[in-house]
């Protein structure tokens, strides 16, 4: 993880050396990534109610920047669509994940069973 070298990296779950540390690694970057855009998000959402109250609140002489805050008010709206896509984009991402170390967690048990198994039966056979 840490030699990722750009942010549209993709995991190839079918590498070996690929460990459940890379995953629990990559599953926490896209929390804070989640978090983070969570945060920009309520950040963009009380600008935008703040532009509302300043725009209702505005004298004649401010009604002429209308234009320009209906422009920017446009501009938020839009952003604030995109980081609720790519909110779903990462919430749907962490569940794929979970259910990727789930299944990794499972194998890894009946790995280890196996091995275990292997291990007294050649006890057995000494």
């Amino acid at each position: 993880m840490a030699d990722q070298t750009s942010d549209d990296e993709v995991f190839d779950f079918s590498n070996i050396e690929f460990t459940r540390e890379d995953l629990v690694q990559a599953l926490n970057d896209m929390v804070h990534e989640y978090e983070t855009l969570s945060h920009t998000f309520e950040e963009i959402k009380a600008e935008n109610a703040s532009l509302k109250n300043s725009s209702t609140e505005s004298s004649s002489d401010e009604l002429e920047d209308t234009d320009s805050l209906k422009t920017e008010l446009s501009k938020l709206r839009i952003e604030n669509e995109l980081l609720r896509s790519e909110s779903s984009e990462l919430k749907a991402e962490v569940e794929k994940l979970t259910k990727e170390m789930s299944s990794w967690t499972q194998s890894a048990r009946a790995f280890h069973k196996l091995q275990e198994i292997q291990k007294s039966a050649d006890v057995e056979l000494a």
